[in-house]
């Protein structure tokens, strides 16, 4: 299923339907005859029996706004997931539909797409945001629809907050500070660390976590840098990592923009000191932006064409589809659908508790970031990539994980 590719995508819309409502700018599928109820209407077929009607996901994601380019990837990701498992007879052998609704890349955004979402008592279940700023804006009213809730955000206070609906298709922060850390101290041999992190929650989780790691390794912070999303200018930022001494660079950045200013600021101000990031730093955003200011720089990504079998496989689909390269934005959300439809099979249900048991009760599931095995908190992944930008192409160095907490 291929998604139009000249622009961002607005408004509200479908996957799975022969016709895309609202204002996305999307081609109708033409009317297929002997699928009962999928087309239904288009065709002037019966109305669908309610064992023959689509089950809904909902997915808020930002199709405009600052993160537009990433959640149009993300959205990419899940309509592969759903072409796939509706080509291999679908769910309880119905098929799969997306609903889509735009954050705006916004906390406000991301709360009343959720509750639009919500109101449709259709949707059985929701891909959140991937940044867990938003994720904390949207889990009350998570907690008060009481279904299960697919989100990207790294942030490890979200699935210790005691809310059951949430269930995390990425690792959490506490294994990137881990193996950033480890990276920067044992193999690159670097002690004098300075920090660079966004003020939001997920920056403050990070940098808090990241700190306690390296002083239990023995290095110091010799500056802790931190700014506000979407800062337009990174230069007193810049120029205190240039005086502060460091010997490497640690960050954790929320948008892909803020890293590519800082980056090429970084580089015009003549610091070639080396840079190990979270996630962010290899995004294909991030990549497009900064350019040759990221080359050399390393990373941990929870996803790598070259991690695992699943991994190429999906990144070799994902260009042939999309003539781009596959990243943590389109790959978490395929994982997501492809667990949902795993855990309902398993459910013989979409009845929310049986549900969620059965999200809980996935072991050994190999998908694009990993191997899921979900923990009592929520944490499917335990476990994270350490690649390096070598002339624009992220390349494995190694995969760490760690046991289920």
């Amino acid at each position: 299923m291929a998604a139009e590719k000249n622009g961002p995508m607005i408004g509200r819309g479908v996957i799975g339907d022969p016709v895309m409502s609202g204002l996305r700018r999307r081609p109708a599928l033409a009317c297929i005859a002997g699928i009962a109820g999928l087309f239904a209407g288009l065709c002037g077929a019966m109305p669908a029996r309610a064992d023959e009607a689509p089950i809904e996901i909902g997915m808020v994601t930002p199709l405009t706004g600052a993160a537009a380019e990433s959640g149009r990837y993300a959205e990419w990701g899940a309509e592969m997931a759903v072409a796939e498992v509706n080509a291999a007879g679908g769910v309880l052998g119905r098929p799969l539909k997306l609903v889509i609704e735009d954050d705006q890349t916004t906390n406000p955004g991301v709360v009343s797409a959720f509750n639009r979402l919500a109101n449709d008592q259709a949707i059985v279940a929701f891909l959140g945001s991937i940044r867990s700023t938003q994720v904390h804006a949207m889990d009350p009213d998570a907690r008060r629809v009481g279904k299960p809730v697919f989100f990207g955000g790294t942030d490890p206070n979200l699935t210790h907050a005691g809310d059951p609906w949430l269930f995390r298709c990425r690792p959490n922060d506490t294994f990137s500070a881990k193996v950033i850390a480890a990276f920067g101290v044992q193999t690159l041999n670097l002690k004098k660390w300075a920090l660079v992190t966004s003020t939001d929650a997920f920056g403050t989780s990070g940098a808090r976590l990241l700190t306690t790691e390296l002083q239990a390794l023995g290095a110091s912070i010799v500056t802790a840098q931190g700014y506000a999303n979407q800062t337009p200018d990174f230069t007193p930022v810049v120029l205190a990592v240039k005086g502060s001494g460091a010997e490497v660079i640690g960050s954790y950045f929320t948008f892909e923009q803020d890293l590519a200013i800082f980056a090429r600021q970084l580089r015009q101000l003549g610091v070639r000191t080396p840079w190990v990031g979270s996630p962010s730093i290899t995004d294909t955003a991030a990549l497009h932006l900064a350019g040759p200011a990221l080359y050399g720089t390393y990373g941990v990504a929870d996803f790598n064409a070259d991690s695992s079998p699943e991994a190429t496989a999906f990144a070799k689909a994902y260009q042939t589809l999309h003539k781009l390269p596959a990243d943590q934005f389109s790959a978490w959300t395929y994982d997501a659908i492809k667990i949902a439809a795993l855990a309902m099979n398993a459910a013989k249900s979409t009845e929310p508790a049986a549900f969620r048991t059965a999200i809980l009760a996935v072991r050994g599931y190999k998908g694009t970031e990993g191997t899921y095995d979900f923990d009592a908190n929520g944490d499917g992944l335990h476990g994270y990539n350490v690649v390096q930008n070598k002339n624009g192409k992220v390349v494995f160095i190694k995969r760490v994980d760690f046991p289920a907490q």
